[in-house]
């Protein structure tokens, strides 16, 4: 196995996370009362829980690193999610950001920032 990283996530409610990140196309492999793990293709996010954050005051991101940017955003707006400038869960729309990368941004329920990059 090659050296790899996977973001660990805070969770209000495991159910409610996984019935999101399921709707994206995500999908448990494994989930106890202190860890929830989700996979889609070769995305691994982790949760733990943290019934008391407030998703408004949440500082917790990762980035998706992804070969097909615009199916998984595709994935993202047939699921429900909204394009909003303001509120949890929404998205802003992939656009060539200085750093010449193609990003999009997901804010997930419980206020988490998923940075959408396209692979180079």
């Amino acid at each position: 196995m090659a050296d790899h990283a996977t973001p660990n996530l805070p969770s209000r409610d495991f159910e409610a996370t996984s019935r999101f990140y399921g709707a994206l196309g995500f999908v448990e492999s494994w989930r106890d009362g202190g860890w929830m793990i989700l996979r889609r293709g070769g995305l691994t996010l982790e949760f733990f829980p943290y019934p008391d954050l407030d998703p408004l005051e949440s500082s917790f991101s990762c980035c998706l690193r992804l070969d097909e940017l615009d199916r998984f955003y595709s994935a993202c707006k047939a699921a429900g999610l909204l394009e909003k400038p303001s509120g949890h869960p929404r998205l802003n729309p992939p656009r060539v950001e200085s750093s010449g990368l193609l990003i999009a941004y997901m804010i997930d329920l419980d206020g988490s920032l998923i940075r959408l990059i396209q692979n180079g």
